[in-house]
């Protein structure tokens, strides 16, 4: 019997009398967090707090469209970094761009056939749960092939906030501390304003397309528009920045739902290891993707590490790396796996010596 796919992107009913004092709180770790030296702290403070209180039982209330929006901000300053020279300078890594979504489709199916063994489940289940997608399209599909769709939203969850935390951690680790302090900027509020609607517009635009999250490729799309038009007059304020940061730090913490973890024990814990497989993964292929190109090695990784693309562009803006190449690499691999997946997947049933597709 096929079970109903858990809309773990889903807000919660809004209850107005909670929301300003739940993003209230929630802002308020994320300033204490700076403090404490946490990396990337406006995300990371509220997503460990949110998650610790989401597994504890307490459901906390989402902001409706937040976590869209806060992608429409984060993808419109990385969108505006797409000049001209910039552009030329993405395209010349193209090759490379290929060979690691490539590497990536190996490095997912090896991670399928360890989390089948770990985890005891159906070979379909097994394969969409450590595919690099996105977590609701996996589900999907893993539905639609007679898998379970729970245990593969469960696995993308646990996966994604792995990377978040571990991430930020690996980068200081082989990099000097980044000098995080707030720059005063002059904000033309007009032209921001301006910015984000035509931002907000694009991502609007593509939602009926087939082009996978609409919501952060689109701004970086329209971004980069305005970027070549020379329209250097908006200027998104650390403000929003830090803003958008808090919500998709708590909107990653309520993912840990504690009545699915509970009642999936050895699938959180075998999506836990497995999600360390494709880290480690990512750390080996940055090795080799940083030895064939002018990429530094954290560059390399955090445009391997397979997770939202919109949280590894905050990490690489933390770190003062190239965010626009990050996210064009994890463009790249969004791509290549949504058009190769079902290939890719009949691949996997023979390399594990399994029957013919369900």
């Amino acid at each position: 019997m096929v079970r109903p796919i858990p809309d773990i992107s889903a807000r919660q009913r809004p209850s107005w009398v909670w929301l300003a004092p739940s993003y209230a709180f929630a802002a308020l770790v994320g300033y204490g967090a700076t403090f404490l030296g946490v990396p990337l702290p406006w995300m990371i403070g509220p997503f460990v707090v949110f998650a610790l209180l989401s597994v504890g039982g307490v459901s906390a209330t989402l902001v409706p469209h937040g976590r869209e929006l806060a992608q429409v901000s984060i993808g419109l300053v990385i969108g505006l970094r797409f000049t001209a020279p910039v552009i030329a300078a993405t395209f010349a890594l193209l090759p490379q761009m290929i060979g690691a979504a490539i590497y990536l489709l190996v490095a997912t199916t090896l991670a399928a056939l360890l989390f089948r063994k770990l985890a005891g489940v159906d070979p379909v289940t097994a394969f969409f749960a450590t595919a690099a997608g996105g977590v609701a399209d996996m589900a999907h599909v893993a539905q639609s092939y007679g898998g379970a769709p729970t245990s593969v939203a469960v696995v993308h969850a646990l996966r994604v906030s792995l990377v978040v935390a571990i991430a930020p951690l690996v980068a200081l680790g082989v990099a000097e501390r980044p000098d995080h302090i707030p720059v005063v900027q002059d904000v033309n509020p007009l032209a921001l304003m301006g910015g984000f609607v035509f931002a907000y517009l694009v991502a609007r635009a593509l939602k009926p397309t087939a082009l996978p999250n609409p919501w952060f490729i689109g701004p970086i799309l329209g971004g980069a528009l305005l970027a070549v038009a020379g329209l250097d007059m908006i200027v998104v304020p650390f403000w929003l920045i830090a803003a958008a940061q808090v919500v998709l730090g708590v909107w990653l913490g309520c993912q840990f739902k504690r009545e699915l973890l509970s009642a999936l024990p050895r699938v959180t814990a075998s999506g836990v290891a497995t999600g360390l497989f494709l880290i480690g993964a990512a750390l080996l292929g940055a090795v080799m993707l940083s030895s064939v190109s002018e990429l530094s090695f954290l560059t390399a990784f955090l445009s391997l590490v397979p997770a939202s693309v919109a949280e590894m562009v905050l990490i690489a803006k933390f770190m003062n790396l190239d965010a626009e190449i990050i996210a064009t690499f994890h463009v790249m691999r969004i791509l290549v796996v949504s058009t190769t997946l079902l290939w890719v997947y009949r691949i996997y049933l023979k390399l594990g010596r399994f029957s013919n597709e369900p």
